[in-house]
């Protein structure tokens, strides 16, 4: 399942559609407001079923990306994979995170 935080007019997410089903959160015109208790409560719902097979694409509202990630890692033990758009190449990469992951990389000095 592909999982897109928020709907956004104009924008062609065929080409995310390789990786699975298109399942959108919320809408376009959904706005967070001063309180992100509903939304938190809605995406743990929506995403309560994320796994390694399940990818996220972050669209829209900062906030509601922010939970909706969050929301992920919580129900996939730390790990999320996102797809990132690369506008040259016009097809998605896959970006893993796992949040829980010991490497040997110092994390006080990230190499870029």
């Amino acid at each position: 399942m592909v999982y897109v935080t928020q709907e956004q007019a104009g924008k062609n997410l065929l080409p995310a559609a390789k990786y699975g089903e298109i399942s959108v959160l919320l809408p376009s015109d959904f706005q967070v407001g001063f309180s992100a208790g509903q939304v938190t409560s809605f995406l743990n719902l929506k995403l309560s079923n994320f796994s390694d097979a399940d990818y996220l694409v972050l669209i829209g509202d900062p906030v509601i990306i922010g939970i909706a990630t969050a929301v992920a890692a919580k129900w996939n033990n730390g790990k999320v994979k996102l797809l990132k758009w690369d506008k040259q190449e016009k097809t998605y990469y896959v970006v893993s995170i796992n949040l829980y992951e010991k490497g040997d990389l110092d994390a006080t000095k990230p190499t870029f």
